[in-house]
């Protein structure tokens, strides 16, 4: 059996995640985690990683199950280091377990998977000339996002509900949002679960793209 690393930019085991990963592995291949913030405590993150004015954020959980806000600019080194320990261990292919753009990451022995390489695109085909809903974790992702979609000539409507925050009313809020904005929607960012999507198909009446279960479903056909 092979193994697929994967790297959250929280902290590993992804409990609430890894279970959509493996679903679709179907046994092929280990999945080998770790996270960006293992063996940091919550007080260190919010001390050393928390966003300036204009950085780049991001969002992620710990393994007791909270949430922590974090600066791109200030996790892309420790993320970098993660793939080479990977590497070190043998790992051949790694899949980034965040949506988020990070310029300039490499690996140099392994194939380095990053969603937000593969999930506009496929959408754009997905899509067409039909509207598109983006449902993001935070308030600020909305700016940030959209140039990952415009150059594919998307142009979202955005809401916002948190993966991480135990409250089902932002799902329906976001979801009566963009339905009658939309013609299809998807969750952006890997921490929404099966269940996530299920609230807002249901709630919009529309289908609902969930973002680590597309990327499962194409990396499956890679092992």
């Amino acid at each position: 059996m092979g193994k697929l690393g994967m790297i959250t930019i929280g902290q590993a085991p992804r409990n609430d995640v890894a279970p959509i990963i493996e679903k679709y592995l179907e046994h092929r291949a280990e999945l080998v985690q770790v996270g960006v913030l293992d063996g940091m405590s919550k007080e260190d993150i919010e001390q050393n990683l928390h966003p300036e004015a204009g950085d780049y954020v991001l969002t992620s959980r710990l393994t007791n199950g909270d949430s922590v806000v974090m600066s791109r600019e200030k996790i892309q080194p420790l993320l970098q280091n993660k793939i080479f320990e990977l590497e070190q261990a043998g790992i051949k292919q790694i899949l980034l377990l965040c949506t988020g753009v990070f310029p300039g990451l490499k690996g140099k022995s392994s194939y380095l998977i990053e969603p937000d390489h593969i999930i506009p695109p496929t959408l754009k085909a997905m899509v067409g000339q039909r509207r598109l809903g983006v449902i993001v974790p935070l308030e600020e992702q909305k700016d940030h996002l959209m140039p990952k979609y415009t150059p594919l000539g998307l142009n979202p409507f955005f809401a916002v509900a948190s993966p991480y925050h135990n409250n089902l009313n932002n799902f329906h809020r976001a979801a009566s949002e963009l339905k009658d904005k939309v013609n299809i929607i998807v969750l952006d960012c890997m921490g929404y679960t099966e269940e996530a999507r299920e609230l807002v198909a249901q709630a919009s009446q529309l289908p609902v793209v969930l973002s680590n279960a597309i990327m499962a479903k194409l990396v499956s056909e890679m092992i």
